[in-house]
This record gives C-alpha cells, sequence and structure tokens, in this order.
C-alpha cells in the first residue's frame, strides 16, 4: 500500500514538474516573469533625488565655479565676514574630496566662470568697494593665466563658452545693467561685442546645443525677480524669448545637461528658493525636479556628465555662507 501512494506521489510530481516546465519555457509568460523582475531595477534607476557630497573647505557665497578637467572649481565669493575671496578650490566627485588651487590673483565677488576645452575661465566680478572688474583668467598646469581684458567691468552677468568662445551677458557694468554683452574669441584673445538679452543682473548663462541661454535674475533689489528667458544663437541680431521660467528667481544658477538647461537656487523676499526645474530646449517644455535640500542663493552650479552640482552660496538672503556640497543625477 505505501509503495503504491509514493509511486502515485511521484507521479503527480513529474505531471507538475512537467507543467511548470512547458509554463516557463512558453514565451509570454517567460516574457512577464523577466519583466517582474526588472521593474524594481528599472524604478530605482529612474529615481531623481538629491546626495550630499563633501563640503567646501571655506564657506562662501556668490562664487564662481565650473569644471576643470574632471573636478569641479569654484573661485572667489564673500568670505562670512563680508571680504572677498581670492582662494580657489578644485573638487573630484570621484574621490568626494576638496583640493586647494593657486589663488586668483584678484579677490572678486559675483564673478562668472566658464569651461574652455577642459580648463576653467573666471572673468569679471566686483573688486574693491563694488566696482566691476574686466579682468579674465584661465586656469593652466601653472596656475592662473591672465585673458586679455574686457572693454569694460562686468559683475554679476552670466558666462558661457561655445566651441572657441566666451560669452559675457547681462549684469552690471560701470553705468548700471548692461545692455550689450562682450565675446572672446579664446584662439585670437580678442573681444567684441553682441547683442545682449533683457537687461538685468544675478541671472544664471549656460550653453547647449550652440546657442546661449539666459534665465531669470532681476533688475534691482531682491523683490525685482524676472521669470524671463530668452536664447540667442552666434551670429544673431536679436535674442529669441522662450517659455518663462515657471517661478521667478534672482541670485540664481544653472547648468547644461546634455540638451537640458536645470536651473537652481536663488532669493526672493520670502527667503532662498527651493524649486528647481529643468527645460528640455527639444521639446520647450518645463519640467519640476526634487527641491534643493538645502535652498541657496549666489551658488555654483556646475554639470559633470549627467550630474548637477549645487555648490556654497547663501542659505539665508543677503550675507550669508555655506559650504554645502549637492547634487542630482539626470536620468
Amino acid at each position: 500500500m505505501a509503495a503504491k501512494l509514493a509511486s502515485r506521489f511521484e507521479a503527480v510530481e513529474m505531471s507538475f514538474r512537467a507543467t511548470l516546465r512547458r509554463a516557463f519555457d512558453s514565451r509570454p509568460l517567460r516574457t512577464a516573469l523577466f519583466a517582474a523582475l526588472l521593474v524594481p531595477a528599472v524604478a530605482s534607476s529612474g529615481t531623481v533625488r538629491w546626495q550630499s557630497g563633501e563640503a567646501l573647505p571655506v564657506p562662501r557665497t556668490e562664487v564662481a565655479a565650473a569644471r576643470h578637467g574632471n573636478e569641479l572649481v569654484v573661485v572667489g565669493g564673500y568670505l562670512p565676514w563680508g571680504d572677498s575671496s581670492d582662494q580657489a578650490d578644485a573638487y573630484s566627485p570621484a574621490t568626494r574630496r576638496w583640493r586647494r588651487l593657486p589663488t586668483l590673483p584678484v579677490a572678486v565677488n559675483h564673478a562668472m566662470a566658464a569651461t574652455w576645452r577642459g580648463h576653467a575661465i573666471v572673468v569679471g566680478g566686483y573688486v574693491g568697494r563694488g566696482e566691476p572688474s574686466s579682468h579674465a583668467f584661465v586656469l593652466g598646469a601653472n596656475g592662473w593665466r591672465e585673458l586679455r581684458r574686457m572693454p569694460a567691468g562686468r559683475a554679476a552677468a552670466g558666462a558661457a563658452v561655445i566651441r572657441d568662445t566666451l560669452y559675457v551677458v547681462a549684469g552690471v557694468g560701470p553705468r548700471g545693467l548692461a545692455r550689450t554683452g562682450y565675446a572672446l574669441n579664446l584662439r585670437t584673445n580678442r573681444w567684441r561685442a553682441i547683442p545682449g538679452p533683457t537687461p538685468r543682473e544675478h541671472l544664471a548663462v549656460a550653453a547647449t546645443g550652440g546657442r546661449l541661454y539666459a534665465l531669470a535674475g532681476r533688475t534691482a533689489g531682491i523683490d525685482t525677480n524676472l521669470r524671463v528667458f530668452e536664447s540667442w544663437r552666434p551670429g544673431a541680431r536679436r535674442w529669441t524669448t522662450l517659455a518663462r521660467v515657471p517661478a521667478s528667481r534672482g541670485g540664481t544658477g544653472a547648468a547644461a545637461v546634455g540638451r537640458t538647461i536645470v536651473s537652481v537656487g536663488g532669493e526672493e523676499p520670502r527667503g532662498t528658493i527651493a524649486s528647481v526645474y529643468a527645460y528640455d530646449t527639444r521639446t520647450r517644455r518645463w519640467r519640476r525636479l526634487p527641491d534643493l535640500p538645502t535652498p541657496r542663493h549666489g551658488l555654483g552650479v556646475v554639470a559633470g556628465g549627467r550630474t548637477v552640482y549645487a555648490i556654497a552660496g547663501g542659505p539665508v538672503p543677503g550675507l550669508t555662507t555655506s559650504g554645502a556640497v549637492e547634487f542630482l543625477t539626470l536620468p
């Protein structure tokens, strides 16, 4: 009797295994099983969130920041006690460590920065008692090398590089808000005048797809923030008006990740701005990204690959400083 029962159970087990094997070997079920296994991985890799990096050694605000090789360079700015700084530091995302660079030849705040062929460039800013500077420097193997000076000083403006030309637009000049921009041919070391966007200061400028993008800013104090968004192709007679930034902001930063412009930070009468937006230059649409964990103004915003870094800046409107480093990777 026991032998018969064992034989019967064995037959049932073999039949069940055969049925299971046929089911698994069928394409629909196999596809469904693999899809189910992949869903968690896809969802996890598609999650966009801010993470924290190693803090800037000396907290500052109104800094200039740009990529330099595989590092991120932060230069100048206001120190916690209100003096302008000539300090330059480089951050390695790979090792999450900072190193000190040769000091900038001048102490400066509200300067602009960009990257040319892997080298950081710092231009303009306020020196002395709020005088817009015309200085321009490029970081090389032996420290900072001075480029030809701008035709006039410029501070709280925006800068970006397209091919071998550095563009500096908007901001404050010797006579107030600037209406004309400047372009420096980095091969010949010669400046020329170019059309400027809507006059404003404390804006953000980035470049992608052979165009400049000028984003937000303000005309005076933090209660004059704008939502203006414009683009310009070198050689054009005027700037093109684009869909406005979803929320006004001044003292802000931006960086290009591929064909996407990411807008980060700023200040307004209610406080510093946490909201972050991304503009797709192909679809010409804005979308909301996760808020900045440490809202700041006067910060450096730099892209490395698909990752955007928000470095330093003031956590409260006015002269406040931070060494925060936060980064977000776009899918």
